[in-house]
């Protein structure tokens, strides 16, 4: 299904379910796409379950920007209204979480609801960058030919890919197969993407006026961890700080992608705040 922007630009889309509440997927990276097949399908009793792939990514046009968090904001609310959706609930995953998180700041009366899954809060990039990076490094080390193999591939390359999303895994003897299967299929990294909205998030995450915002939302947000995520869970403690209206469930012995290794807990725990929505 494609859904057009205003500015003219074709995204892929898809829509699943059997009623109920509308949940809107909003995928990570940026410069990736959809990897939510098995989220749609664990949910699809429960909800109408919308997925896109994000404007010049995977499946959709490959336009040329502009790549801003505004214009990714008007994307989505395009695909809302393609739907004709009223008040869905939104699910972010990790760069989906923080767009997800956007949109309901400048469109409260448009959301249900927001579930921020493996974001990195609203404090400065540079605070949790580090050590992110310092984890990161450590659990691909502990298999040194699988770092030193990520370390010869280049950006861009699909083994490379899959070496460095295996150490957002905490079960180490199939960090592999699940990585491979967010890979398949497999498209081109908009590594441009990448760029132009990672420097933005530098530039304006943490600022005074993003905190005040926070703490204004009138929205309901449930925020889901994977304890063993390797991006520091106590990022997200500023967000949680600054929300009024929020519950956080953290998932044991899951990572960054919770409903891969603990799908039972994660379908619970996004069930509860799609009955509690509104």
């Amino acid at each position: 299904m494609t859904v057009t922007t205003d500015d003219g630009v074709r995204l892929w889309a898809s829509r699943q379910g059997h009623g109920g509440e509308a949940l809107v997927l909003c995928h990570g990276g940026p410069g990736l796409w959809d990897m939510f097949e098995d989220v749609a399908a664990m949910l699809e009793d429960r909800a109408t379950v919308v997925r896109w792939d994000q404007r010049g990514c995977g499946r959709s046009e490959r336009a040329a920007g502009p790549w801003t968090t505004d214009r990714f904001v008007a994307d989505l609310d395009a695909v809302r209204q393609h739907f004709a959706l009223d008040r869905p609930v939104l699910l972010g995953h990790s760069w989906g979480a923080q767009l997800a998180l956007s949109y309901a700041l400048a469109h409260p009366e448009r959301v249900g609801g927001l579930v921020y899954v493996s974001g990195t809060g609203i404090d400065p990039v540079s605070t949790w960058r580090g050590p992110f990076e310092e984890n990161f490094r450590a659990r691909l080390g502990e298999v040194p030919e699988r770092f030193a193999r990520w370390q010869e591939l280049t950006d861009g390359d699909r083994e490379r890919a899959v070496l460095q999303w295996s150490a957002d895994f905490e079960d180490r003897e199939r960090a592999l197969e699940h990585a491979g299967r967010l890979a398949d299929p497999w498209f081109e990294i908009n590594f441009e993407c990448n760029r132009a909205l990672g420097a933005e998030t530098k530039q304006t995450w943490g600022s005074p006026g993003l905190y005040a915002a926070c703490q204004g939302l009138d929205v309901p947000v449930l925020i889901v961890d994977g304890e063993r995520d390797v991006r520091p869970r106590w990022a997200v403690d500023s967000l949680e700080r600054a929300l009024p209206r929020v519950r956080r469930v953290v998932l044991p012995g899951a990572g960054h992608s919770p409903w891969v290794e603990d799908p039972d807990g994660f379908r619970e725990a996004v069930g509860a705040a799609l009955s509690g929505s509104g």
